[in-house]
């Protein structure tokens, strides 16, 4: 049983950072297709980012694109979500996620079967 633990999280001002991270237990996780999510508050779980088994391939929201870059280290077992130039409208909980079927990545909410507990990213205006 895959389990991903996210962390990373906080409070940050408008146009500032944040890098989240997400560690994956699991002896195949690796070719795994593995997705950012993230839940505003009073709204639906929305997708933000995917990346391929190898890496090689992501997929972007168009409300993140050019602002966020999602990367994995197959070797250390983590994905990264880094947040740059950060609005008041990125502020939700954020998911990890691992699609098994999907290992080119997907946008599809659907399509991932494993999920973490979250982590909340809130941007002050």
């Amino acid at each position: 049983q895959e389990q991903l633990v996210e962390s990373g999280g906080g409070l940050v001002q408008a146009g500032g950072s944040l890098k989240l991270s997400c560690a994956v237990s699991g002896s195949s996780w690796s070719a795994y297709g593995m997705g950012w999510f993230r839940q505003p508050p009073g709204k639906e779980r929305e997708f933000v980012a995917a990346v391929s088994w190898s890496g090689g391939g992501t997929y972007y929201a168009d409300s993140v694109k050019g602002r966020f870059t999602i990367s994995r280290d197959n070797a250390k077992n983590t994905v990264s979500l880094q947040m740059n130039s950060l609005k008041p409208e990125d502020t939700a909980v954020y998911y990890c996620a691992a699609s098994i079927r999907m290992i080119a990545g997907t946008w599809e909410i659907g399509d991932y079967d494993y999920w973490g507990q979250g982590t909340q990213v809130t941007v002050s205006s």
